[in-house]
């Protein structure tokens, strides 16, 4: 059956940031509901943010499209050109190649839910404006290192 029960998907949490960039996003979990309904070609994820809790660091992709809705809470949104404080109804489009670095922070008392939805690229890299971090996804896998190219 195509319907999807929420309860049924386990909350996951982690990151696979290396050291100290992990800690930002200590106060995230995430329902991955596109791999519960069995889907390839995008990722589809129910992202719960504590307060404090950070999305992702700062980053855009090369070949992947992100979306968000948001779903309850309040968040900020911060990008290369600022912030903006984004609520429940709002979507936010981040177009593959754009060198727009981006990442939801909570900054309020309460929890913040959103659903975001990405491309799966079999070939990706991305970029981490604020520290000296990329991620590689390639013939080789999947892995961060340095903007240098070198491996953490």
């Amino acid at each position: 059956m195509p319907k999807l029960d929420l309860t049924s998907i386990p909350d996951k949490g982690g990151t696979g940031y290396p050291a100290p960039f992990a800690a930002a996003v200590a106060g995230r979990t995430y329902q991955r509901v596109g791999d519960a309904g069995g889907l390839t070609q995008f990722g589809a994820n129910i992202v719960t943010l504590q307060p404090g809790g950070w999305s992702s660091q700062r980053h855009w992709h090369e070949n992947e499209d992100e979306f968000a809705y948001i779903l309850e809470g309040e968040l900020v949104l911060a990008e290369n050109d600022g912030e903006t404080v984004v609520r429940p109804g709002d979507c936010i489009a981040w177009p593959a190649g754009r060198d727009n670095g981006h990442c939801l922070i909570n900054r309020t008392d309460s929890p913040a839910r959103f659903l975001v939805i990405g491309t799966k690229a079999h070939h990706e890299r991305a970029h981490y404006p604020d520290i000296d971090l990329a991620f590689i996804s390639d013939q080789d896998g999947k892995r961060f290192v340095r903007k240098s190219g070198e491996p953490y």
